[in-house]
């Protein structure tokens, strides 16, 4: 039998901002099993919630203190629990971040490890001696920014943090510190969780040599505050031993019963494609795994056509994972602004693009809305790198702000309270209340999208061919046993017309039009082709 997840649609939950319903300004569980219903109702398969254990928050949650806790901040183990079976009773999933490469430096074990050298938890994290000169000891960077080393003067030694310096790197070179991670893990599922996606998954382990990283093999196109990209990241992340760890994770998932991992690749470019396809190939490491390869600036029909014929060439038996937004990026309807005819166009024309490409689907909270970035101002940040770096970077608050509920409602239904990032005009617009009584919204348009991908067995089980189709236009038929879809995307403004070879009948959701033997696709189009054998479409 088909797993679950190998076609599934996931929505992703920012607990933080999708409902409060204890009036604190934060969301909370209990808001979130209230607003199941409409999450259902979009058609989804699984919600993927953000971090919501023990936490001092330095990080919105990825810096855990306890990872078998619910943070007081979301409720308690029983509104956990009920969550679970709402969930259930809708027919939906429910995975959660699990943040494992790293803790909080308020976790019992790092207490216990910075204590001495020699207690039963001295060696849990990655501690090194200073060099000669008294410098951290290699010269790998932090992605918040400055050296990815904090010195202790408690133990006198540094230790790693890849992250905040309140994030120390665990030591997965220790088989104590696997084991310990596995049994948190164990919990979860044991409570009823059916998978997880794993945070920083290609982090876990460090180069026991402690061997500094080259220079960036080509001259990088960051900011001069992002000297993590100046560097060929070798040494401190993706190393061949974090294969090890993710077979022993297999292991243990396997003993459940329909369970699925996701892995986060944080790496960028064709490298990111690989190890995607590194981590599931076969059936002893991940399920599945996505990258941030398509959740950059980059918007062309070459690029996306890269990262997806990338994956099928490097990793025929990998399961692959496609998104445009989640709450680590600015929100795609922004990001790409400048291919838009509107907002509106480009939400629909990229849900399109998403229901048919070929793996499983992640959606983020409020995309479906159309929503847009927040435009913040200094003093409502809370992103440690915005706050560290403003304005060269602007952070991640402003794809984080809370959900909208009623346009009308004080901080449009999200809560009673002040919530801890604002809800401002330009989100109203998109509102949950507002949309549902437009029928041409693009929450309509998200619901019919999804819909037609799981009605027709080509979007679900096809397999992928591309068309050799010029800029700006991006063409792939979807073809199965029982049915054959050509699928075609303007990536413009501007109308695009092409020539079909044979019959063809638009079905699904489209913004094109048929005119003899010609596909017409204003700005933005795009158009599902059903058909009998081969279709040639030329320009």
């Amino acid at each position: 039998m088909r797993e679950w997840w190998r076609d599934a649609v996931i929505y992703q939950i920012y607990p933080r901002s999708f409902q409060d319903d204890n009036g604190d300004g934060i969301g909370d569980l209990r808001g979130i099993a209230r607003r199941l219903p409409y999450v259902a109702g979009l058609g989804v398969d699984c919600i993927w919630l953000s971090p919501i254990f023990m936490s001092p928050q330095k990080d919105m949650g990825y810096d855990i203190s306890d990872y078998m806790a619910i943070d007081p901040l979301f409720g308690t183990m029983a509104d956990f629990d009920d969550l679970i079976a709402t969930a259930h009773d809708l027919g939906l999933k429910v995975i959660t971040d699990q943040v494992l490469s790293h803790t909080s430096d308020q976790h019992e074990w790092f207490r216990q490890s910075r204590q001495n050298r020699d207690n039963p938890k001295a060696d849990w994290y990655v501690w090194a001696d200073p060099l000669p000169d008294g410098s951290p000891p290699t010269n790998w960077h932090s992605h918040f920014g400055g050296p990815a080393w904090e010195f202790d003067p408690q133990r006198g030694q540094y230790y790693l943090h890849n992250f905040l310096a309140a994030q120390p790197d665990l030591n997965f070179h220790n088989p104590d510190v696997v084991d310990a991670i596995l049994e948190t893990c164990k919990f979860w599922l044991d409570r009823g969780l059916d998978g997880f996606r794993l945070d920083t998954v290609n982090y876990y382990v460090h180069d026991a040599q402690l061997r500094s990283n080259p220079p960036a093999q080509t001259a990088p196109q960051v900011m001069a505050t992002d000297l993590y990209g100046m560097q060929d990241n070798i040494y401190n992340k993706s190393r061949p031993e974090n294969l090890d760890f993710l077979k022993k994770l297999r292991l243990l998932t396997n003993q459940y019963d329909d369970i699925m991992m996701v892995g986060e690749v944080g790496e960028g470019g064709q490298k990111a494609i690989r190890l995607m396809g590194e981590y599931t190939e076969g059936d002893t490491h991940l399920h599945m795994a996505y990258s941030f390869a398509m959740l950059g600036p980059e918007f062309t029909p070459e690029h996306l056509r890269n990262c997806i014929e990338g994956f099928q060439q490097g990793a025929p038996g990998g399961h692959p994972s496609w998104s445009f937004s989640n709450h680590d990026v600015p929100r795609h309807v922004t990001r790409w602004a400048d291919h838009a005819v509107s907002p509106n166009d480009l939400a629909r024309l990229t849900c399109a693009m998403l229901m048919a490409f070929e793996g499983t689907i992640g959606i983020y909270q409020g995309e479906e809305l159309g929503q847009t970035e927040t435009v913040l101002t200094y003093d409502e940040l809370t992103d440690p790198p915005a706050l560290r770096y403003w304005p060269g970077i602007k952070g991640r608050d402003g794809c984080r702000t809370p959900m909208v509920w009623e346009h009308d409602q004080p901080n449009a239904g999200f809560s009673d309270g002040t919530p801890w990032l604002p809800v401002k005009d330009p989100q109203k617009t998109c509102a949950v209340d507002l949309s549902e009584a437009d029928k041409g919204s693009t929450l309509h348009f998200y619901r019919d999208a999804i819909a037609f991908r799981k009605e027709n067995p080509a979007l679900t089980i096809g397999k992928t061919a591309f068309l050799n189709l010029a800029a700006p236009l991006l063409g792939f038929t979807r073809h199965c046993a029982a049915q054959r879809i050509t699928c075609v995307f303007n990536m413009s403004k501007d109308p695009q017309t092409l020539s079909l070879s044979g019959p063809a009948t638009i079905v699904g959701p489209h913004h094109a039009r048929l005119e003899d033997a010609s596909l017409v696709l204003p700005g933005n189009g795009f158009a599902y082709l059903s058909h009998d054998g081969e279709l040639v479409l030329s320009a």
